[in-house]
């Protein structure tokens, strides 16, 4: 392995970490149906404004979101649709797996039950 995979692998665990948050998730899969105000955001999280400016800032920062100011208003995108792919592979397969889990819990509680 090169130096240059080992960045990229080193890049891919960064973004990896900023993935780890749910709200940050929740803020993806929101801008995934088009950009988004601060105050949009906050209405679909729930949480503070501050709690959002703060994941958005860091999603900015991986360069994740872009964002455009109208006014005092400031706007949000992905930065690519790719990122909401992954979300998805990601998501289909902790369904998968839960899927399964569930199928083998009920397949015990039969056994259990026999």
């Amino acid at each position: 392995m090169n130096d240059q995979d080992m960045q990229v692998f080193k890049l891919q665990a960064d973004v990896c970490k900023t993935l780890s948050d749910p709200n940050r998730l929740v803020i993806i899969h929101a801008l995934r149906e088009g950009e988004k105000s601060v105050g949009e955001l906050v209405s679909i999280l729930g949480t503070p404004q501050g709690n959002v400016s703060r994941n958005l800032g860091i999603l900015r920062g991986r360069g994740i979101v872009l964002s455009r100011r109208e006014g005092n208003t400031i706007y949000y995108r992905l930065a690519s649709p790719k990122i909401g792919e992954a979300c998805d592979i990601v998501r289909g397969f902790l369904q998968s797996n839960l899927a399964r889990n569930q199928e083998l819990l009920s397949s015990l509680r039969m056994d259990n039950n026999s």
